[in-house]
């Protein structure tokens, strides 16, 4: 799997899933259904920032890093 995510695009992604699960979880900005969308953005987003390889950049041809 060839890394298609920069340094910037992978940092924003790690804050926005932190984001989204301690909203979720800890601060309780969500209720309901809203809970579950941010728990599953959360996720997917911190998963493509750790693997460096987001699927939708590589179907739409985007690649954010210098190499």
């Amino acid at each position: 799997m060839t890394k298609n995510m920069g340094t910037i695009d992978r940092g924003l992604r790690a804050i926005v899933g932190i984001l989204a699960l301690l909203g979720a979880f800890v601060f309780g900005w969500f209720s309901g259904w809203v809970v579950w969308v941010a728990t599953v953005v959360g996720v997917v987003m911190l998963a493509t920032s750790a693997l460096g390889n987001c699927p939708l950049y590589g179907v739409i041809g985007i690649k954010t890093c210098k190499t």
